[in-house]
């Protein structure tokens, strides 16, 4: 695989780590990447991790973590941007 070019890095602290994946995994999932790929040994690939979200918004869901506030809302994708969930 091809390599990685890190763009920005982040600090959170007492967090668990299964329930931060599980919470981005929830308010990004609808711009999750759907794509499999041949791993280097040929192998298809489907990566989980991958979302098509601009770096902005990920600076925005990172603070809304760290002040608590981002179980309030939710990834648009047509809007690119974070917005209230209905229900709050």
């Amino acid at each position: 695989m091809a390599p990685v070019e890190v763009v920005a890095t982040y600090e959170l602290y007492n967090i668990n780590q299964t329930r931060l994946e599980n919470l981005i995994h929830r308010i990004f999932g609808n711009a999750q990447l759907n794509i499999e790929i041949a791993d280097r040994f040929g192998r298809p690939v489907t990566p989980r991790e991958w979302f098509l979200v601009p770096l902005f918004v990920i600076d925005e869901a990172v603070q809304k973590i760290k002040d608590g506030t981002i179980t309030e809302f939710r990834y648009d994708p047509g809007k690119a941007s974070l917005v209230l969930r209905p229900d709050k």
